[in-house]
């Protein structure tokens, strides 16, 4: 067990805080503006409640020495499973921990619980694991160097170490294949990818942003789980629900009075989900000097659900250009890919 100066457990009533020690504690119910037609939490909805119990133990760990006073900004956010749905009425639960820390990177593991207050049932919907940098209070383009944790093992900061490295490497990959720009055509056929790509385009203010005036990641987040959600239902016509959210990189800050678009397209589909690409883009309207530039990127996949909550077949995507199709491809391999490590998770230990 990971040994720390600072540990967080959150019981996500809304509007009702109580603070301990170590963290604070908060309790919310899920109301129907967090669900959608059919009474499912969006997925977007607990990702930002995952982030920002993320943010909050990482900025207080990041301040638990003396010395230059910081904000935690979220960088990733690795591959998320939406083990279980979570429905209106429900209690969630989210509890996070500090599991390793590099120079200058925070890596935070949060679990999710959603209960059932009327039995008291309780079940795990959601594991995550976010990486955090600190950013000086005084100037945000300057990042600053994180307090060590202490281990009981050697081991586990060897294997942070090598999280660390992988997700690294991947962010670099990530940015800079994500130069394109997903663009409207008139009059798509269905099941096309133009059919069913959307966008959406949100003027930052205020209540997006932290106190230093950049964006949370759990609002960019949420607005990233909302235009996937859109191609989906386009695409399939039913109730749709998030089933897992591919790492999500975050390439730059977002800063208040920003435009964001917000783009999502189909990827790939098997016989019962759908890949969906999301990319925001950043547009510093108030600032000249300043290019439109590529903020954030992740794979959504969603599965589609009859009225029993049953999985129901997905139409099968139809790529129409050579990019369609390498993309088709490239998300066939990532469905292999996870669907093989999940075989292989399932099997029994010897």
């Amino acid at each position: 067990m990971l040994l720390l100066r600072r540990s967080l457990s959150l019981n996500v009533l809304r509007k009702e805080v109580d603070r301990a020690c170590f963290g604070e504690k908060a309790k919310q119910i899920m109301r129907p503006d967090d669900a959608n037609v059919a009474g499912n939490v969006h997925g977007g909805t607990i990702l930002k409640m995952i982030e920002e119990a993320g943010a909050i133990i990482s900025t207080r760990h990041c301040n638990s020495q003396n010395g230059e006073r910081c904000v935690a900004a979220l960088a990733r956010v690795e591959r998320t499973d939406f083990l279980s749905p979570m429905c209106i009425g429900e209690v969630a639960h989210v509890s996070a921990e500090i599991t390793y820390t590099s120079k200058h990177s925070v890596e935070v593991q949060v679990n999710v619980m959603s209960e059932n207050i009327l039995t008291g049932a309780k079940k795990l919907t959601n594991k995550a694991t976010l990486w955090y940098v600190p950013l000086s209070l005084k100037n945000v383009d300057k990042v600053l160097e994180v307090p060590p944790v202490v281990y009981s093992r050697q081991e586990q900061e060897e294997e942070g170490r090598k999280r660390y490295e992988a997700q690294k490497l991947e962010r670099m990959e990530t940015k800079w294949r994500n130069g394109d720009i997903v663009q409207p055509v008139l009059n798509p056929e269905p099941n096309t990818v133009s059919y069913s790509q959307s966008s959406l385009i949100h003027l930052v203010g205020p209540s997006d942003c932290t106190l230093h005036g950049f964006v949370h990641g759990g609002v960019t987040m949420k607005l990233m789980d909302e235009v996937a959600g859109i191609v989906a239902a386009r695409h399939c016509k039913t109730n749709i629900v998030t089933a897992s959210v591919d790492a999500i990189n975050f390439h730059d800050k977002i800063r208040k009075g920003c435009v964001i678009t917000i783009s999502g397209r189909m990827t790939f589909t098997s016989n019962k989900s759908m890949e969906i690409e999301v990319l925001v883009d950043a547009d510093p309207v108030v600032d000249s000097s300043q290019k439109r530039y590529r903020a954030a990127s992740a794979f959504f996949t969603y599965v589609s659900l009859s009225q029993e909550g049953r999985s129901l077949p997905v139409p099968q995507l139809v790529p129409e250009t050579e990019d369609e199709k390498k993309r088709f491809e490239e998300g066939k391999g990532r469905y292999l890919q996870m669907k093989a490590k999940r075989q292989g998770h399932a099997e029994p230990q010897p």
